[in-house]
């Protein structure tokens, strides 16, 4: 069975958002003080997302991504990644993390069934990744990154946020540090849901609207056909098989806004 949109895209992405929470404040995602955070009975049960994978699954998606707010800062992800391992028909189980944990992490999530993992990464500078994260410690992070590797979640894929450019020096500094280690690097413009301002990743296909093949699955459990557009279904409501259904139908051709959305809530 595949899952095909109006507009002729095979979609069979599925990007799995399980917390809103996050041990950072990047500038570019968060306020300072933090986001008011759900309810713990708002928040999906991971039975609740397994489940729901299934039923994706058995309908085309064969690729699944754990994301956040920080995935790793979510009680249990372990055991969901060895849960949604077991589903038959996904053939990429991925996770993208900003690598605070990841040193603590990293074997479990291999032994777990993870296939391989993106670090979020704007700078190898200890200074500047303070202030970006606002809190942040560059050393946990490239721990984790050594973890990573260590443990063989491989390709491991780096996330760099940037202003405009790849040549900006952060940006550049990060690109030599994947060279050296091998690494691959993504390339991500600073977005705004609100305004509409967002780009093709530069080393992925992110933002590049006529070849989209993802749904986004919030924490709280809507799902939604496009991350700029405030179209969601609630699948607790809808029921899993006809959320999957009605959000492939009415995936809109290119995104336009979110006012109701977040990255910490539906993962980026």
């Amino acid at each position: 069975m595949s899952l095909c949109d109006p507009f002729s895209r095979r979609i069979n992405y599925l990007r799995i958002s399980v917390t809103d929470r996050c041990n950072l404040r990047c500038v570019y995602c968060m306020p300072e003080e933090g986001v008011t955070l759900k309810r713990h009975e708002e928040i999906l049960s991971l039975e609740e997302i397994e489940a729901f994978t299934r039923v994706a699954v058995s309908m085309g998606i064969n690729k699944v991504r754990i994301t956040g707010g920080e995935p790793l800062v979510r009680k249990g992800i372990t055991t969901l990644v060895s849960r949604l391992s077991l589903i038959n028909g996904i053939t990429d189980l991925t996770m993208t993390t900003n690598g605070i944990l990841l040193a603590q992490y990293a074997h479990e999530l291999k032994a777990a069934g993870l296939h391989r993992i993106n670090v979020s990464l704007d700078s190898v500078d200890p200074e500047r990744f303070r202030e970006i994260t606002r809190i942040g410690d560059i050393s946990l992070v490239l721990a984790g990154i050594d973890a990573a590797q260590e443990a063989g979640l491989l390709p491991i894929k780096l996330n760099c946020v940037i202003t405009k450019s790849a040549s900006e020096p952060h940006a550049v500094a990060v690109a030599e540090y994947a060279r050296q280690r091998g690494f691959e690097i993504r390339y991500i413009r600073q977005m705004d849901l609100c305004s509409g301002s967002f780009w093709v990743v530069q080393g992925g296909e992110g933002g590049n609207c006529s070849r989209c093949n993802k749904l986004r699955l919030t924490s709280t459990g809507g799902l939604r056909p496009c991350l700029f557009s405030d179209v969601e279904y609630d699948i607790r409501a809808l029921g899993y098989e006809e959320a999957i259904k009605v959000s492939v139908e009415c995936k809109p051709e290119r995104g336009t806004i979110s006012k109701s959305g977040s990255f910490n809530g539906i993962g980026g």
